[in-house]
């Protein structure tokens, strides 16, 4: 029986781990080819949570920075970017309560949620249109959610991470990423408005 092929998101997972395996083991060149892989990634995650494009960027870096001189402490047992990802997110958190934002701790809701595709019909410029015209939409509406919205959905949706991968990421529960995407996906629908295309099948 054949396996299945890798989707390019698990090829990226399993290549930054071994790349910061190597890495922990003294490579320092790894490290320069991990840093080029996830780069762009940590910037849009750091993106979601602090909603500006130039500090994400000086984010990702720092928390880059963060990785290698934790590097330690990394466990080679475990993939590399959830643990990246704590790192990233703590980094994020601590840049917004020095800027004094308001943070909140929300208790886990426990629905499940049910993924959406947005419609694709019409002739190629028309489809090619209306993409720009819902990717403009879809990022003014993301805009408008909580910092912990946007990050789960950038998350599931932009980065493609399955729900295993999520809960290790945020440290909680599978059902809980299920819930707390439910939720996100429930005001995302709002601020984008019904008109727009999505369907949330049952």
């Amino acid at each position: 029986m054949e396996s299945s092929p890798q989707s390019p998101t698990d090829s990226i997972l399993m290549e930054s781990t071994q790349l910061m395996i190597r890495t922990r083991d003294g490579d320092r060149e790894a490290f320069g080819s991990l840093a080029r892989l996830v780069s762009r990634r940590a910037q849009r995650l750091a993106h979601a949570l602090v909603g500006h494009e130039e500090d994400a960027r000086d984010l990702a870096q720092e928390a880059l920075l963060k990785a290698y001189r934790g590097r330690a402490s990394y466990d080679p047992r475990q993939p590399f970017f959830p643990w990246f990802q704590r790192i990233l997110r703590n980094t994020c958190i601590s840049h917004l309560r020095g800027r004094r934002v308001a943070l909140r701790l929300h208790a886990s809701e426990e629905e499940d949620g049910h993924d959406f595709e947005l419609v694709d019909a019409g002739p190629l410029p028309e489809r090619l249109a209306a993409a720009r015209e819902a990717t403009e939409r879809y990022r003014l509406a993301l805009e408008t959610l909580s910092a912990r919205d946007r990050e789960i959905l950038t998350l599931r949706h932009q980065e493609d991470l399955p729900y295993r991968e999520i809960a290790a990421t945020l440290g909680i529960k599978e059902g809980t990423v299920m819930s707390r995407l439910f939720h996100a996906r429930k005001r995302l629908r709002t601020a984008l408005g019904d008109e727009h295309g999505l369907e949330d099948p049952s």
